[in-house]
């Protein structure tokens, strides 16, 4: 899952996952849109809808109108609709219906969503090993997915149309936040083998009427980088979506040519699938001139949160129930740090339920300020393997090893990768000035995070590779947990 989090206003299904700039305040969806992009988003998106067999429009419409409702009328609306989910499940899937009678849980009586925690966890594990009896047994024309592996092995599950519907409608309505919609120019800066893999000639011809252009994320050489920039500048979109480490390489490289993206009337950066940094947020702001608005999800745990005008990272809580755990399993309070672990309401047909993400955050337990009912997520600190353990187990955020090289001027990108508590490897894209004293300042600030004791090896590098889905992480753990 990417943080941040895993094409925008809705391209297509394969891209939806999962700011802090205001905005003008608004309510029931309403949007500034164009006669095209009303086009789009009224007739041709919800027709392609219906040839899918998706209930996309009135699943979206739906959304905009429980999103504003108070918070004890979104709990009611939760808990049956989790009853009916659990009752359903109980009837269909094997797995969970075996689950469900050793815990003595019946769907029926449930009486309160934190009745769910007599469940074990779901985790990738589990389904690895029991993917058929997870399926339900009535599911029909199931996709398969995949996730990109970054634990080092591909997790296989299936989705069925619900589940699209109900991601897509998500994703969709957080859109509409940002005074966009579906038919406005965006360019999609996106990395993985699914998209990438199916530009087929129906395809070309659907993203050309809904007005949206991917540009592959895989390489960003300096040739590549300018091809994008120009191409950014010709299109002049409404909207960017992507991972924030390739919009923000984009920013800088623009900014390094001294070429101009603030004037293209762009409205918003939409992020996801990497935890989004500060630092990006910021650059990636200044160069465009518009707010990034983050995003949280993933293609196995669904469309999570997205983040609004006012800042909130708010849960598609119609469909999701979001819990936080401690490395001992334990359900921890708002403003407690743990594991996300979700159950999606929308996935009868091959469950996620108490599904363990592998992603830390943190829930709040304050409303917006932007009037909508739905829950906040705090705080996305990342995958669990964005932690570095210090060679006396101090566990730590890898933030903590980041800012000791974003610190140094003369490093133009870098990579930290913790083999073990005894070894940690730096891999250093050095800039005009880079020597043996910078080296030397990396190992001993790297040292006085992890321990003395610690081997830091600097490798000077010609390029960092991205991951094989095209993201880019700053720090990887082989030991985190």
């Amino acid at each position: 899952m990417a943080t941040g989090t895993r094409a925008v206003a809705v391209r297509l299904p394969e891209c939806v996952q999962g700011g802090g700039a205001g905005g003008r305040f608004r309510r029931k969806g309403e949007v500034t849109v164009g006669l095209y992009t009303k086009f789009v988003s009224s007739v041709l998106f919800p027709l392609q809808e219906r040839a899918k067999a998706h209930d996309t429009v009135r699943v979206r419409h739906q959304m905009e109108s429980s999103q504003w409702w108070s918070p004890e009328r979104l709990a009611a609306y939760r808990l049956e609709r989790l009853r009916r989910f659990l009752s359903d499940v109980a009837g269909h899937s094997p797995f969970h219906a075996r689950r469900f009678a050793a815990s003595g849980l019946v769907p029926q009586t449930l009486d309160t969503i934190e009745a769910l925690q007599c469940l074990p966890f779901l985790t990738k594990a589990d389904i690895r090993a029991h993917t058929d009896e997870l399926r339900a047994d009535d599911a029909r024309d199931l996709a398969r997915f995949n996730t990109g592996g970054s634990s080092g092995e591909p997790l296989i599950f299936y989705i069925g149309k619900e589940r699209v519907t109900h991601d897509v409608a998500a994703k969709w309505r957080a859109t509409r936040w940002w005074d966009v919609d579906i038919g406005d120019r965006e360019i999609v800066v996106w990395g993985s083998p699914i998209e990438l893999g199916a530009q087929d000639r129906v395809r070309l011809i659907r993203d050309t009427l809904m007005r949206t252009e991917l540009l592959p994320a895989f390489e960003m050489s300096d040739a590549k980088l300018d091809q994008f920039v120009a191409r950014i500048r010709e299109r002049r979109p409404k909207m960017l979506f992507g991972y924030p480490s390739a919009i923000s390489h984009i920013a800088k490289h623009a900014q390094r040519r001294g070429t101009a993206l603030n004037d293209l009337g762009l409205k918003v950066v939409f992020v996801t699938s990497e935890r989004l940094y500060e630092h990006q947020r910021e650059l990636i702001e200044s160069a465009f001139g518009c707010p990034v608005a983050n995003g949280y999800g993933g293609r196995d745990a669904g469309f999570i949160a997205h983040q609004c005008p006012s800042g909130s990272m708010h849960i598609t809580a119609e469909d999701i129930i979001v819990e936080i755990v401690s490395p001992d399993g334990r359900v921890l309070p708002a403003g407690e740090s743990g594991e996300i672990v979700v159950t999606h309401m929308a996935t009868r047909d091959f469950p996620f339920i108490r599904y363990r993400t592998g992603d830390v955050g943190v829930l709040d337990d304050r409303p917006c300020a932007c009037g909508r009912g739905l829950p906040v997520l705090k705080e996305i600190q990342g995958r669990s393997t964005d932690f570095v353990i210090a060679q006396d187990g101090t566990v730590m955020h890898g933030l903590s090893l980041i800012y000791i090289l974003r610190d140094i001027p003369t490093v133009a990108e870098f990579k930290i990768v913790q083999e073990s508590r005894e070894l940690t490897q730096v891999f250093v894209r050095p800039g005009a000035g880079f020597g043996s004293s910078e080296q030397h300042r990396i190992r001993e600030g790297l040292q006085a995070r992890l321990g003395a004791g610690v081997q830091i090896d600097v490798r000077v590098v010609d390029a960092i590779p991205a991951e094989k889905s095209g993201k880019f992480r700053y720090v990887v753990s082989k030991i985190a947990a």
